[in-house]
């Protein structure tokens, strides 16, 4: 086993290759010995591993006592909700996010609904390591459940917490997810007319890419504008994180929509809002022009999570689309998020281009090199040796997350992926050709600095 098994975002690996079905059971038996006999939802997105990987964790958690409820194909926001409402004492959701449909994953919650932190994953690592687990007596294994648990409680949440009196036309696009029927099943709820595109499950994601993006999401531009919709949206693979297209058929930043939307938050109720070391520098304009305040975290919704509660924040979110919203929940929301912002929109009786106008341009690159995962760390401390001696007249110097160097109207961050076997570069400049050339020089020092690693 690798060391470090959970990443920035659960564990996730290539199936059969990383995340077997034997690694599987461990997690459950592992899961199972950490809470002690009780009750665990267990849930899956689409992907064609998922039924495989859904049987080897319940089989380790019943191994051990848990009663296990097995919900079937919900998003992962659905599940962690549900988990907290509910009364179950852990929730286990199958999964790989954004991945390609080769990887799968495991993510925990805890009884409120929080993915397990650094800390509760370090205790499930040691267990599965050392091989700690408490299996139960014969006469006391746990049993499984699959029908009694619904959505029913999601949706009536969102209900209440959002009314909508105009008849948006939108066009929602789950990707062939675990949001394929809620998504749209909600909205209508709403009263919006609905088109769906791509809107039925299938693990092979045939329609597009699992990660929403700019590129994976120009036929869902296309018809927003031919059908002269006021909004499309999409969502990941299992519905946590959220993008969207203007009524122009413009994919939305999502930089700028997100700190649009915290600008809006704070306009609201005041206070402080957390962020990553990731996000656009124009995050902390918006936020502070309106007397908020910053917190950055490493990149990662359970850190993120966990700051909004350490803080008391009002809102906190991810440049992938990735928003909580702790008055209702800790779990980074795909739906609630799209639902939320038409509401925004509603009440400043603005189209979604016009919200986000308000958020200057800067220009901002990413770029990712390849790195094995176990050279990944080595590679961004060896990296910050060459950035000090390339920009050695840089303002200031972080290492929360990987690297983050800001200088004078420009900063750069290299950090190792915590979900893929990548080294993460990204530029950020109010001029695009002062970007582009730092970027230049970014990426022959990390190609060096893993080339030199991997020899």
């Amino acid at each position: 086993m690798k060391v470090g098994l959970f990443g920035s975002s659960g564990i996730r690996g290539l199936v059969n290759a990383d995340l077997t079905p034997v690694l599987a059971v461990k997690v459950g038996l592992a899961v199972g010995t950490f809470i002690g006999a009780g009750k665990v939802f267990v849930a899956r997105d689409t992907r064609v591993s998922g039924i495989m990987l859904e049987n080897a964790v319940a089989s380790g958690l019943m191994a051990c006592g848990v009663e296990v409820h097995r919900l079937g194909v919900f998003p992962t926001p659905v599940l962690a909700y549900l988990t907290k409402s509910a009364g179950a004492d852990a929730g286990l959701m199958i999964t790989a996010s954004h991945n390609p449909p080769q990887y799968n994953g495991v993510k925990v919650f805890d009884r409120e609904g929080l993915a397990y932190d650094e800390e509760k994953q370090s205790q499930i690592e040691s267990i599965i390591k050392e091989e700690k687990f408490v299996p139960a007596d014969w006469r006391n294994l746990g049993k499984e459940v699959i029908e009694g648990i619904d959505c029913q409680a999601y949706l009536e949440m969102i209900q209440e917490n959002v009314q909508l009196n105009r008849k948006w036309k939108i066009i929602v696009d789950p990707g062939c997810g675990a949001t394929s029927l809620i998504a749209p099943t909600i909205f209508k709820n709403l009263g919006c007319n609905v088109v769906p595109i791509n809107a039925q499950y299938d693990g092979y994601f045939p329609g597009r890419s699992p990660e929403p993006n700019a590129d994976s999401l120009k036929f869902l531009a296309k018809v927003v504008k031919e059908f002269g919709a006021d909004f499309g949206v999409a969502y990941d693979g299992d519905g946590d994180r959220v993008a969207f297209v203007d009524e122009n058929g413009v994919f939305v930043d999502f930089d700028r929509v997100l700190a649009a939307y915290a600008a809006y938050v704070l306009e609201k109720v005041g206070g402080i809002i957390v962020t990553t070391v990731e996000a656009s520098m124009i995050f902390d304009r918006m936020v502070e022009s309106r007397g908020g305040k910053v917190v950055r975290t490493k990149v990662g919704d359970v850190y993120i999570a966990k700051a909004i509660k350490e803080f008391g924040a009002v809102f906190g979110g991810e440049p992938c689309g990735a928003w909580i919203h702790p008055k209702l929940h800790y779990c980074p929301d795909g739906i609630l998020s799209s639902v939320l912002l038409l509401k925004a929109l509603e009440e400043k009786e603005e189209s979604l281009s016009e919200f986000v106008s308000q958020v200057p341009i800067y220009a901002i690159t990413r770029k990712s090199v390849p790195c094995k995962d176990q050279n990944k760390k080595e590679a961004v401390i060896k990296v910050k040796e060459l950035l000090e001696e390339i920009f050695p007249d840089y303002k200031q110097l972080s290492t929360v997350d990987g690297v983050l160097m800001k200088l004078t109207d420009s900063w750069i961050l290299v950090r190792a992926s915590g979900t893929e076997p990548l080294v993460r570069i990204t530029v950020e400049s109010e001029s695009l050709k002062t970007a582009k050339e730092i970027m230049e020089k970014v990426s022959v020092i990390v190609n060096r600095a893993v080339e030199d690693l991997e020899k």
